[in-house]
């Protein structure tokens, strides 16, 4: 490893969703959204992939989402502890429910509106860029109840609506954008990604890649009023990264990796290149897709690309042709991954690899040759206070450190990385699992899995090494 030298202007930061830390689910004027239906427990994943019971959240389930951490009242606390931290930036989203509670208010509510530009303020008077993803897993259910979500093209209008009465709004506030959190998501789980459900006899593929449709043309929307509205304004795509790694080097194996990366590559190919790639058309021709793309699409998509990729990295993924090999999968990983024996993992199953930082980044720099952001990073680990009340968590400090070791050789690699904002500043809902006790944070809340708790925040061992990174601006990785 060199002493790498991270740019001058480089964002540190952390990075949060807005339904996994506000709460205050319906406080405001606030409308219900996708993931206030998200109950903890065995039923949460089937949801998330598109078999959702009810339309409201049901009797005798727990839902986190509608506590969290109380960041919706605790905001200028935490706000103040990543001041304190030194963050140059810090990653939300906006809950499209706030602002409009329905989806179709001629008018937006207010109260949500000011909400976020108290946020704002709140961080650009620490001197905290805010960066603002517009849609992280988040839909009004309305939307989804009347009109099936984004297998409907009159999301279209409505997502344009909704993005540009905030980029009005917070134009003076905000330089960093993203559209879609995770975009390649909703391939995968298709309700927390898109907000899309299914009913037997639908054609679940051709509906996925028919709102995928829907939510590219309304991100090339997003960025031509984000260049209209805010020329000094960068706005980015957003991607679930994580480089498919062969098992051998079998020619099966190599061509299997190169399609399922594919999969995910397909959606920031259109955002970043303009246009439907030939593999994604063939795919539609040889799986007999009717994807409806209607006049102007094609321009739309070309004349407003984006001007960074924003990713996620948490781990790499491996795959196999072999049978015997597919049946040694790894646990917890929602893109399914073959156990790979070179590397460990964490509690909950995912793979530690921080040379796929690297690798990851240098194949996005050469794909695109655009700006990258690194969005998400962070290792989700059941934290235990000791009898002091401290939390040593120096196996989280060891993930990051390794993690931002390789994202500094990408750099010297010559790729052009902005800034990095690690998932979880302070610990908040889990998104896959709906747990607190999968915790991410270098700030403690004291919140159980069923919603127990006084919400104290504390400082775990993490806060002052990730001071010392930022101060130091990546070069005292030791603390």
């Amino acid at each position: 490893m060199t002493k790498s030298q991270f740019p001058n202007d480089f964002l540190w930061g952390g990075a949060l969703a807005a339904n996994q830390c506000e709460g205050a689910y319906l406080a405001g004027g606030k409308g219900l959204s996708s993931v206030d239906l998200l109950p903890t427990g065995d039923k949460r994943r089937n949801i998330m992939k598109g078999d959702v019971p009810a339309f409201t959240p049901l009797e005798g389930e727990f839902y986190p989402s509608h506590e969290a951490i109380d960041f919706y009242n605790r905001y200028k606390e935490d706000i103040a502890l990543f001041a304190e931290m030194g963050f140059k930036a810090l990653r939300v989203s906006i809950a499209w429910a706030r602002i409009f509670p329905t989806g179709e208010e001629v008018l937006p509510n207010e109260e949500g509106l000011q909400f976020y530009d108290d946020l704002f303020d709140e961080l650009l008077k620490h001197n905290i860029e805010p960066v603002v993803t517009l849609a992280h897993f988040d839909v009004p259910v309305a939307l989804i109840e009347k009109y099936g979500s984004w297998r409907n093209r009159k999301m279209v209008e409505l997502f344009e609506v909704y993005a540009q009465t905030v980029l009005k709004r917070y134009k003076d506030k905000v330089k960093y954008w993203m559209t879609f959190n995770e975009i390649n998501m909703l391939l995968h789980l298709p309700f927390l990604g898109a907000g899309l459900v299914f009913k037997e006899g639908d054609n679940v593929k051709e509906i996925q890649y028919q709102a995928a449709h829907h939510q590219l043309v309304a991100s090339a929307l997003a960025v031509k009023a984000c260049h209209e509205l805010i020329p000094d304004a960068m706005i980015g795509c957003m991607l679930a990264a994580g480089s498919f790694y062969p098992y051998t080097c079998n020619p099966d194996d190599i061509f299997q990796g190169m399609e399922k990366d594919r999969e995910s590559y397909f959606f920031i190919d259109v955002q970043s290149r303009g246009e439907y790639p030939g593999y994604a058309k063939r795919f539609f021709k040889d799986h007999n897709l009717n994807i409806v793309m209607e006049s102007g699409d094609a321009e739309l998509l070309k004349n407003n690309t984006v001007d960074y990729i924003g990713f996620s990295y948490y781990s790499s993924r491996t795959t196999s042709t072999d049978p015997e090999v597919q049946k040694n999968m790894t646990s917890g990983n929602v893109f399914g991954s073959i156990a790979n024996p070179y590397l460990a993992k964490s509690e909950w199953g995912w793979t530690i690899d921080p040379k796929g930082m690297r690798i990851t980044a240098n194949q996005l720099h050469d794909r695109y040759q655009k700006p990258l952001f690194v969005v998400e990073n962070g290792y989700g680990a059941n934290d235990v206070p000791d009898a002091n009340g401290e939390i040593n968590d120096d196996y989280r400090i060891d993930y990051l450190k390794r993690h931002i070791a390789e994202m500094g050789e990408a750099i010297e690699d010559g790729v052009n990385i902005i800034g990095y904002t690690s998932w979880g500043p302070i610990d908040i809902v889990s998104a896959s699992t709906g747990e607190m006790k999968k915790r991410y944070g270098y700030i403690y809340v004291d919140r159980d899995n069923e919603g127990n708790g006084t919400l104290k925040r504390s400082k775990k061992k993490s806060f002052a090494w990730y001071q010392r990174v930022i101060s130091t601006n990546g070069v005292d990785l030791e603390g």
